[in-house]
């Protein structure tokens, strides 16, 4: 049950990082691609769901998952606490990133009353640029979560 727990927390942490590079492949280039038409279209287009909705569930989700591996491989290896209270900490950035960086950027461009062209091509750059920093955050998260994972499996006292 405990290499279930975290393989689980792997495979949603893998998610989350696929929806973000998603956001910033189709979302994010579809927003800069004929502002401010493209942004009153997102805003229509995302009225009642939006993209917030998936990483409200999933990003807790993976960060209660890898605290709970961290807890749980607590006694297994010094490694595999280090490994994953990096990864733990990497998602928890990206969260902070969301709060303080993303939603005002967010609220500033889908609010009422939309921003001017000039303000919402910045916005969107910059919003643009952070969310691949943030996916480059989730991915390190990763690779220490994978590190934990192969710790565990090829330890000779496996937990």
């Amino acid at each position: 049950m405990k290499k279930i727990i975290l393989l689980m927390s792997v495979a949603v942490a893998s998610g989350v990082l696929f929806a973000n590079v998603f956001n910033s492949i189709v979302i994010a280039v579809a927003t800069d691609s004929n502002i401010p038409n493209s942004v009153i279209a997102g805003k229509e287009y995302f009225k009642f769901v939006n993209p917030g909705d998936f990483f409200k569930i999933f990003s807790p989700a993976s960060q209660f998952l890898t605290l709970l591996s961290l807890i749980i491989f607590w006694k297994s290896q010094r490694r595999v606490r280090l490994l994953l209270g990096i990864a733990l900490l990497c998602y928890i950035t990206c969260d902070v990133l969301a709060f303080s960086y993303f939603h005002p950027r967010t609220d500033a461009m889908f609010g009422d009353p939309i921003p001017d062209v000039e303000v919402l091509k910045r916005l969107s750059s910059e919003w643009s640029a952070m969310n691949w920093v943030r996916s480059l955050i989730l991915l390190t998260g990763l690779i220490f979560s994978f590190l934990a994972v192969d710790k565990i499996y090829t330890s000779k006292n496996q937990a």
